[in-house]
């Protein structure tokens, strides 16, 4: 193994390493609650990021049979408005503890570590429909998610080979998770690529990540170190995994939504289509 493997390969495994102490209620207290889950407020960042994906989902382009959520977490809100226009929806997550809280909101036994309510009657009222239709969206969601898989993007097959139809999937979405999982920008870059492999020709990536964060906090005094990147390092990892941009748009984290749980200076949101 060639010595810049074999540092690849370590810096990869540190990461793995770092995420055995995740918690997810901890990390959905911090960030999904307000101020940054404050839906009276058009620039808190779930308002923004909301309103990215439903504007991507309804546009008219993203369309198929087949979803799949790169990286999910313990989270819902990525797939809200996609549940409106694919059949099926795969959710993934490298951590068991992750897919048990989806596992726990799909069975809609209690015990979740959110109320995701508040969630699904504003992605209702971005459809222009009344919030208490959020009950209808919720058994919506959970008729359409098919499975909760584990993944890995920093494998060459991320999923298990028969985890998908041959085919692949007609969209891919990702929030917060590739520069999560990278030890590096290099890294960042070749998990793109191999998420890619996952994706039909012609297909949608509809990408979420942070710009500049080095850290997050994922439970008490479990610091996660991630790849700081930007708008440009994004636009030459995507061309470079062999997508086109559709659309970049950025959001600027202001000082009230810093809730010190990361050093990120703001979002972005990407809509790109495989070669």
């Amino acid at each position: 193994m060639r010595m810049e493997e074999k540092g690849a390969e370590n810096g990869v495994a540190a990461m793995a390493a770092c995420y055995q102490g995740f918690d997810p209620a901890e990390y959905l207290q911090s960030n999904y609650t307000p101020p940054r889950a404050d839906f009276e407020r058009k620039d808190s960042i779930l308002s923004w990021e909301l309103a990215c994906l439903h504007r991507a989902f309804t546009e008219g382009d993203v369309s198929g049979e087949l979803l799949v959520d790169i990286g999910s977490g313990p989270t819902l809100y990525q797939v809200m408005s996609g549940c409106e226009v694919f059949n099926k929806v795969f959710l993934t997550d490298f951590l068991e503890v992750n897919r048990q809280e989806l596992r726990s909101w799909l069975q809609d036994e209690g015990g979740c570590s959110l109320d995701w309510t508040p969630f699904l009657q504003h992605v209702c009222k971005l459809e222009g429909r009344r919030p208490s239709a959020w009950t209808e969206k919720a058994a919506r969601l959970r008729q359409v998610i098919v499975d909760i898989v584990p993944i890995d993007v920093n494998r060459p097959q991320p999923l298990a080979h028969d985890a998908l139809p041959s085919a692949g999937a007609d969209c891919l979405v990702s929030c917060f998770c590739l520069e999560s999982a990278s030890p590096d920008l290099a890294a960042f870059t070749r998990a793109l690529g191999h998420i890619g492999r996952l994706l039909r020709p012609g297909g949608h990536l509809l990408l979420i990540g942070t710009l500049g964060m080095s850290y997050y906090m994922a439970g008490d005094g479990v610091k996660i170190p991630t790849v700081p990147v930007n708008e440009a390092q994004v636009c030459a990892s995507l061309k470079e995994s062999g997508y086109t941009l559709i659309r970049l748009e950025v959001y600027t984290v202001p000082q009230d939504m810093n809730v010190g749980t990361d050093d990120a200076y703001g979002v972005f949101f990407v809509k790109a289509m495989k070669e």
